[in-house]
This record gives structure tokens, C-alpha cells and sequence, in this order.
């Protein structure tokens, strides 16, 4: 075994430790693999210089976004800090600001138009179910059927982020879209998983997902930079609008913080019916310069 994969198996094993989810280990250990391999220098000869140039090489070069260069930053400094139990300043290797930017949101006819054009009901009931429901999409993915309660009408979402379980509501659209789902697919599996990969060796991944839901929007002719997570987005936006709590809202998302919640206070409508100061008329009021005489 080679000096690189050593250290890279080890870094996999000090994740693993403290419960990261698969998918943070795989991107970590991912991240770390491309950083050792730009470096080409022994493993106990790197230092924070190497960071350096690595990050730099990412933003000047590459030219990649502020997020993934955050999360190569982040990988980097496990792999030093833990892994290889090596310490140094890190203000050296700063995060990258983020652009506050507002997510992408769906209105409620361009999500009935997604439906209407997705000719698939697996994924038809995907879709239903994450909007209906808030649900992310890996969340959606390992869905059982057992996590479907239509008498309590809730969602069981278990090992949400941060390895948290929580419930969240069920729609009654999304329900009769699940039963015709199930009487069409009949999906049997022995973890009891609800959607099926393409082999039903596991249940469907986030990817395949992603798109299918891509193809719904070009067939619904919506033009809009959004993702699969936007239906999340539009379901907490559109929950908001109705008149929900943001406290209830941050806990059927599974939000650790309210600051998380409340981004939807930009996104929902809020100024709908609300008369701006400008247009209102200018008081006529004469009396109250008289009553101060």
C-alpha cells in the first residue's frame, strides 16, 4: 500500500469515528486524495505552503466556486489537523467568503406544471413527496415504507442531517400519488425501501433524481436555475406564506438553527395586500398643531 493511501484510509477511519455520514467521507477523503496528488511531495514533507498553492491553484486556475473551494479548504485541514496530527495557524489558509445569495423558488403553478409533464409516477411521486413534504433529496431517496404513516398523516425522516430523525407532514395529494406508485411497482426490498434503484438492489439514488427532475423541467418549459432542492425551498416558502410559523417550519425541515430559517422571509411574498407609505394618502389632519398651541 503506497504512503498516499495509507494516510488517505486513515483519514477515512478518523471520519468514520465521529459519525459522518458516508457522503461527507467520500467527499473528504475525495478532496484530500486530489490534494495529495497536486502536491507530488512525500506526505510527512507537506505543510501549510502546500495548502496554499493548492486553494490558489483552485480559485486562480480552476476557477471553482466559493463553496467547493470551502469544502476542499475543510478537507485539507482535517487531513492536517487530525490525520496527520500536524498543526498550524488557520488564518493562513482562510475559508472563501460566500455570496449571500436567495435561493431559486418555484411558484405553486410551475410545480403543478412539473407533475402534469412528469410521465414517469415513480418519479412523479418523488417529486410530490418532496415538495409536499420538505423533504432533501437523499432524504426522499432512502424513504421506507414503513416511514409513511397516512393515518397520523407524517413522515418519518430517519438520519436526516446531522444524523437527526424527525417527522414531518404528510400531503394528501402526495399520498394518493404514493398508493398509485405502489400498486403500479409493488416495491419489495428487505430494508423496505420505497423507491427502487434501477436494479431494486437498493433504493434510488440522489442522482438519478436529480435528473429526472431535470428532464421534467424541460418538458414543463421552466427556464428557472433551479434544482431538485428547490422544491424544498418552495415548500418552506410557500408554508410561510400561509400563514405558518417559522418555529414550525425549522422543524419539519430539520433545521439546527432558526437562522436557517429564516432565509424564507426573503423569498416568501410578504408584501402581498401591503400598501406602501408612498401611496397612502398625506394626512389632513390640521388639529394637531392647534392642540400643542
Amino acid at each position: 500500500m503506497g504512503a498516499h493511501q495509507h494516510v488517505l484510509q486513515q483519514m477515512t477511519e478518523d471520519l468514520r469515528l465521529r459519525g459522518l455520514s458516508p457522503n461527507t467521507v467520500d467527499v473528504y477523503t475525495r478532496a484530500a486524495r486530489i490534494f495529495l496528488e497536486f502536491c507530488k511531495r512525500p506526505v510527512d514533507q507537506l505543510d501549510v505552503q502546500d495548502a496554499r498553492r493548492f486553494l490558489l491553484f483552485l480559485i486562480c486556475e480552476k476557477k471553482r466556486s466559493a463553496a467547493t473551494v470551502n469544502v476542499y479548504n475543510a478537507a485539507v485541514r482535517f487531513l492536517f489537523a487530525v490525520t496527520l496530527n500536524r498543526t498550524f495557524n488557520p488564518l493562513q489558509i482562510p475559508r472563501q467568503k460566500m455570496p449571500k445569495t436567495l435561493p431559486q423558488v418555484l411558484s405553486r403553478p410551475e410545480i403543478a406544471s412539473i407533475l402534469e409533464h412528469c410521465h414517469n409516477l415513480k418519479h412523479k411521486a418523488l417529486f410530490a413527496l418532496i415538495y409536499g413534504s420538505g423533504l432533501r433529496v437523499s432524504e426522499a431517496a432512502a424513504i421506507k415504507t414503513q416511514h409513511i404513516d397516512s393515518r397520523t398523516m407524517r413522515v418519518f425522516v430517519q438520519g436526516g442531517k446531522g444524523a437527526k430523525d424527525r417527522y414531518t407532514v404528510l400531503s394528501h395529494t402526495a399520498l394518493q400519488l404514493l398508493r398509485e406508485y405502489w400498486k403500479a411497482y409493488r416495491p419489495t426490498h428487505p430494508e423496505g425501501w420505497l423507491f427502487l434503484g434501477t436494479y431494486s438492489l437498493a433504493h434510488i439514488t440522489s442522482a438519478a433524481i436529480s435528473r429526472a427532475f431535470g428532464d421534467a423541467l424541460k418538458r414543463a418549459q421552466i427556464s428557472k436555475e433551479v434544482s431538485i432542492h428547490s422544491l424544498r425551498h418552495s415548500f418552506a416558502t410557500h408554508l410561510l406564506e400561509d400563514g405558518v410559523s417559522l418555529l414550525q417550519i425549522k422543524e419539519l425541515l430539520g433545521h439546527a438553527s432558526i437562522r436557517s430559517t429564516t432565509v424564507y422571509l426573503h423569498l416568501a411574498n410578504v408584501t402581498s395586500g401591503m400598501l406602501s407609505p408612498l401611496d397612502r394618502p398625506p394626512s389632513t389632519d390640521k388639529g394637531n398643531i392647534s392642540a400643542h398651541a
